[in-house]
């Protein structure tokens, strides 16, 4: 038995709200609910490592996770931050093939499990939740498109930007945004590290780009920080 799982409510409603389920009907929410497992994670416990068998996919309920991969010489390069309802090691769900990197907590999380056999069996009984699935695999595709196009061609000052921009978007406030991680780990998501972050974040805020509160960026030149996201 797996440590980490701890009693499902059958009518969580946490599931609901998730877009991946959007649409269903009452009877396929149901069995949805049913094949799903609560586990808890401590801060900075792995949730699997690359290579695992992809047994099947993860929803965050509470908390962050960050998706990971270490070079040879054991750098880390963060691929993704997820928060609550956000979905993660669904690929091997389709190809049944291995987990492609390593998942660990950021902060004390509680995830919602799907395994990968049961999830299957859903999706063969309902095409509508094979269409939500490829509307989020489309979606991640764009993701990582736009992230190797960050780290590839850009400079760090036009990464950092860039994900401001983003920010925006996702907490629907074009003028303050809160960072959902740490500095460090912000650092390990642009592929740059945490001086040469601090000393970008000193620089826009000298130029009145932006203001920095700890946590909290006000975006105080939407347009030059657009700017700066295009062309660094």
């Amino acid at each position: 038995m797996d440590k980490n799982i701890i009693p499902m409510d059958t009518t969580c409603q946490k599931i609901r709200t998730i877009p991946l389920f959007s649409g269903l009907n009452k009877e396929d929410f149901e069995g949805i609910t049913a094949i799903a497992q609560r586990k808890k994670y401590k801060k900075g416990e792995l949730i699997f490592n690359e290579g695992d068998e992809g047994n099947g996919f993860y929803i965050v309920e509470t908390g962050k996770v960050k998706i990971f991969k270490l070079s040879f010489g054991g750098k880390e390069q963060i691929l993704h931050i997820y928060g609550p309802g956000k979905p993660f090691g669904e690929v091997p769900v389709f190809t049944g093939k291995n987990f492609p990197a390593t998942a660990q907590a950021v902060v004390g999380s509680t995830l919602i499990f799907f395994p990968r056999k049961d999830f299957i069996a859903r999706i063969t009984e309902n095409p509508s939740l094979a269409l939500n699935m490829l509307a989020v695999l489309s979606k991640r595709l764009r993701e990582f498109t736009v992230m190797v196009e960050n780290l590839a061609l850009k400079e760090v000052p036009a990464r950092l930007a860039s994900y401001l921009g983003v920010l925006t978007k996702e907490q629907n406030n074009l003028s303050v945004v809160t960072l959902p991680v740490s500095k460090n780990q912000l650092a390990g998501l642009l592929g740059t590290t945490p001086e040469t972050l601090s000393r970008i974040f000193s620089k826009m805020s000298g130029q009145g780009l932006i203001g920095v509160d700890r946590g909290i960026i006000s975006i105080l030149d939407a347009q030059g920080v657009a700017d700066m996201a295009e062309g660094g």
